[in-house]
């Protein structure tokens, strides 16, 4: 079995913890690449030399060359600014837009069978725009917000009811932002609905927390934003298509047509397997969640529509 090739791409908090996680599991090569060079380099030897005392193999190299990413078989992108305080997710799509769209061109002309994953926000409108300006299939180019929204919504659930988090079974899916919608009708702790576990007063504020977690991160870090769990959630993307799991997970994938969505990336449970997004699941949410699911695509597609403007990016 040959061995595999991650580059993870922006060196700043996201991007090492991501690059560390991916040695640490042994999962891959890495190649950790960001425009300053140096940090990268700096990075990748700190995280190399780790790799010994936790017993693995895999090698990392720090760069700000493409040409060393050459072959990836996934791409992590977790360049461009983060939110400030008091920042909306869409503010940065200009910016961020034309760092994708630059990344997105280097990343076709090295490793054009690679999987994209996207770490960068608004991440839907920034995974939206890799599909068109890679020209890729559709489900090698994926968004991870779902993941992490869930895992802050799992998290919340858990502190609330004193239990492991990972007795919690529930899902948020549509954008990642403060339209996201967490499944409460659907979600059990050990097969028991959460409805009959939490009051629906302290539910709503659960539910509120979830939509504004990296917003109460960001307040309190006042210079940054959240690396760990989004680091941690791009992993638990790559290590399922890296071994072909087929795990079904919330992530931001290409509709068309699904939930009556067209033409946009949005959070939605996908099987995750070897070749990307093997599977779009479509169930029945009833009509209160699909409701909130439309609305948040409209927003992604608000966004979409003035990224498309801004950029010239042909639909």
């Amino acid at each position: 079995m040959s061995i595999k090739k991650i580059t993870v791409i922006g060196a700043g908090n996201v991007g090492a913890e991501a690059a560390n996680q991916i040695v640490s599991k042994e999962l891959a090569n890495v190649v950790l690449l960001d425009k300053y060079g140096d940090i990268a380099k700096g990075k990748a030897l700190d995280i190399l030399t780790s790799a010994s005392l936790k017993n693995s193999s895999s090698s990392i190299i720090g760069t700000d060359d493409y040409s060393f990413t050459e072959n990836s078989d996934i791409v992590i992108i977790t360049a461009g600014i983060p939110r400030k305080p008091g920042m909306s997710r869409e503010e940065l799509v200009e910016t961020n837009g034309n760092i994708i769209a630059d990344i997105t061109k280097n990343i076709k002309k090295y490793s054009p069978d690679t999987i994209i994953i996207m770490v960068t926000n608004p991440l839907d409108v920034m995974t939206y725009l890799a599909y068109k300006v890679s020209g890729f299939k559709a489900e090698k180019v994926v968004g991870m917000a779902g993941v992490l929204d869930t895992v802050r919504f799992k998290t919340f659930i858990a502190e609330e009811l004193g239990v492991m988090a990972k007795d919690v079974n529930a899902m948020t899916l549509g954008g990642h932002g403060d339209e996201m919608v967490p499944l409460v009708d659907f979600a059990t702790v050990s097969g028991i609905p959460l409805k009959q576990l939490i009051e629906p007063d302290v539910l709503e504020k659960i539910i509120e927390r979830t939509q504004k977690g990296g917003a109460e991160i960001v307040k309190l870090l006042k210079t940054g934003s959240a690396y760990y769990a989004p680091a941690v959630s791009a992993v638990e993307m790559a290590e399922a298509i890296i071994k072909g799991r087929k795990s079904v997970l919330p992530a931001a994938a290409f509709l068309s047509g699904q939930y009556g969505i067209d033409n946009i990336h949005l959070g939605v449970p996908v099987v995750l397997g070897a070749s990307g997004v093997e599977k779009i699941i479509e169930f029945d949410l009833g009509q209160k969640d699909l409701k909130k699911l439309q609305n948040s695509a409209a927003v992604v597609k608000e966004t979409v529509n003035k990224l498309e403007k801004v950029m010239n990016i042909a639909k």
